[in-house]
């Protein structure tokens, strides 16, 4: 294995890993907890 396919598998590792959070972060399942920890600097306690 060359130095060029390794840096080819590391892109590729790189951008699933990036896809994979995205979906992740704009999951509806997520939104409930996102926003309620959005809210926690103006929450008046």
């Amino acid at each position: 294995m060359d130095i060029t396919t390794m840096r080819i598998l590391a892109t590729l590792l790189s951008f699933a890993t990036f896809i994979g959070i995205a979906c992740w972060a704009f999951s509806r399942r997520n939104s409930a907890r996102f926003e309620e920890a959005a809210q926690l600097p103006f929450d008046g306690e």
